[in-house]
């Protein structure tokens, strides 16, 4: 949905699909059918935006068959439905029994990431609505903490600058700006805004800035107003914010909280918890670690 700002801008609110797993074109074809246009019918609206997850087969499909990302496109508009931006971080998987680590996988130290996020980014480009000349795809932070090391943060930093290069010429050959918004999140290199500034400022490129979840901001216990602002004050761009929510237990030493919050443990997705302490944040990369302490 598309909503006027106080300064003349427009603002874009999406739905974001990836809450229903597909991993193939046909299973976004479903999505769009039995998920994206049912909501907007429901909120009563003529236009509905959906952020659109689309993993490594069904972005390859999109990327290599002209006629294929026409259709999609075509679908998007039968059923009321438009795209402005992509969650480009899980790559494919994301609706296994188990996920888990196997989400930050291929990081941004692995070739693989920079080929599917230029990928995403051309689909993305022939996607966007005709009034609508940028877009925007949220990435990983990087990498997952533990095997990051200076060779790959060398390798992480030489491929977001080409991703950016790379950008730059979509723009020249289809007149469309494509952002990419590195998304900290707990447990991972950049975990926090704070850590995003060095990694991003050191890139420099107005394309590559970062994407602010609420949940991962709450999870670390960052102050919105001073996060943004110490972003504002590096001058690293926020492309993109994603609205979700974090669990949080005021009395999470109580036996009866603690059986509460175990039932939110599940075998799929990580669900890292952080717990503030007068020495600071301690945390736990999974609910089921945390509630067992």
């Amino acid at each position: 949905m598309r909503f006027r700002h106080p300064d003349g801008s427009t603002v874009h609110l999406a739905y974001c699909t990836n809450v229903h797993p597909a991993e193939t074109l046909d299973g976004v074809l479903a999505q769009l059918r039995d998920h994206c246009e049912p909501v907007r019918k429901r909120l009563g609206r003529d236009r509905l935006g959906i952020g659109l997850w689309l993993a490594k087969d069904a972005a390859h499909a999109l990327v290599t068959d002209p006629s294929a990302l026409r259709g999609l496109r075509t679908e998007l508009d039968l059923r009321g439905l438009e795209v402005v931006t992509l969650n480009g971080f899980p790559y494919e998987g994301f609706g296994a029994e188990e996920v888990k680590y196997r989400v930050y996988k291929p990081d941004w130290a692995d070739p693989e990431r920079l080929e599917h996020t230029t990928a995403l980014a051309r689909v993305l480009a022939g996607l966007l609505p005709d009034d609508v000349t940028e877009g925007t795809i949220s990435t990983l932070p990087l990498a997952w903490r533990t095997v990051y090391d200076d060779d790959r943060a060398a390798r992480a930093h030489a491929a977001l600058t080409t991703l950016a290069e790379r950008l730059d010429a979509l723009e020249e050959l289809t007149g469309r700006s494509i952002r990419i918004g590195l998304e900290p999140e707990p447990g991972c290199t950049v975990e926090t805004t704070a850590d995003a500034i060095a990694p991003l400022t050191a890139i420099g490129h107005p394309r590559i800035g970062i994407c602010v979840d609420t949940c991962h901001l709450a999870t670390s216990f960052e102050d919105p107003n001073t996060a943004l602002d110490a972003l504002a004050a590096a001058r690293v761009p926020v492309v993109k914010s994603q609205l979700s929510a974090a669990l949080h237990a005021e009395h999470p030493h109580l036996p009866e909280v603690r059986e509460a919050l175990a039932a939110f443990d599940e075998p799929r997705f990580l669900h890292q918890t952080r717990t503030l302490t007068a020495a600071g944040l301690r945390g736990t990369d999974d609910l089921g670690e945390a509630v067992k302490e």
